[in-house]
């Protein structure tokens, strides 16, 4: 494994690292404000890159007729987002701003506020990993479709919002009493599953190769269930909602000119 691809892979794990270290800088939580527009600029890169970095793609590699393109691109996103709406049901999490945990059944959990705050974030950070990890194996694989810049230039706008998600999710943990320290250890280990789902598609790489556009797209469906279900009604809520519209504008056009630019 190249230095590049190793470098990819850890550039989103390094946002989330990053933004997890605020915490040391930020003597109150965050204000809803800036909380409202940095959800909705998570959205942005989110779609903006399962659009332009792994939809597009997926249909562009399909081997199928122009008419039919379409067909591994449409299976993948809902396998992707099928796959997310299991995970979202089994597994106990918190998301911000509530006291109500999902994944329970109606039932109480035996985990603690901050973990399931951190399963919460855990949750969308895999198909994060996923995506960069199975557009560097496109790249690997030597397919015309994907380049390694293409590669680089998701890992980067995935890192870009990671950042702001690392500050919101290290924040409220410590809003729950922690220390500063486990605030941002927690933080940080809710992103180190990006690097070991992007490897676990490098290492699945020589298999992946001939369904390689289903895997982009269930990649892509994966992220816009995290877009839709947790994302957005959580910027949605309450006041300043104009402010997370105008985020997601600005990370969905950023990671628009990421991707074209660097691809």
């Amino acid at each position: 494994m190249t230095g590049t691809v190793i470098l990819g892979l850890l550039i989103p794990f390094a946002g989330t690292t990053l933004g997890a270290a605020t915490v040391f800088f930020m003597k109150n939580d965050m204000p809803e404000k800036l909380q409202k527009t940095l959800l909705g600029f998570a959205s942005g890169v989110m779609v903006a890159a399962s659009v332009w970095s792994l939809l597009i793609p997926s249909m562009e590699m399909s081997g199928m007729p122009e008419q039919l393109s379409f067909v591994p691109a449409a299976i993948g996103m809902a396998f992707g987002m099928g796959f997310l709406l299991v995970m979202d049901e089994v597994i106990p999490h918190l998301h911000l701003n509530t006291d109500v945990p999902e994944g329970t059944h109606g039932g109480e959990s035996r985990l603690s506020r901050p973990i399931m705050l951190i399963l919460a974030v855990t949750l969308h950070n895999l198909p994060e990993g996923m995506a960069v990890g199975v557009v560097f194996a496109g790249a690997l694989s030597g397919n015309t479709e994907v380049s390694f810049a293409g590669a680089m230039s998701l890992a980067i706008g995935i890192a870009i919002q990671n950042f702001p998600e690392g500050a919101i999710i290290s924040m409220p943990l410590k809003g729950t009493g922690i220390s500063k320290a486990r605030a941002f250890c927690y933080g940080t280990l809710s992103g180190a599953v990006e690097p070991l789902g992007a490897l676990l598609m490098i290492v699945l790489s020589s298999l992946l190769t001939p369904i390689l556009p289903y895997f982009l797209s269930f990649a892509a469906g994966a992220m816009i269930y995290v877009v839709i279900e947790e994302l957005i009604p959580e910027a949605s809520e309450g006041l300043h909602t104009n402010l997370s519209t105008i985020g997601f504008a600005a990370g969905f056009i950023l990671m628009m000119i990421l991707d074209v630019a660097l691809g």
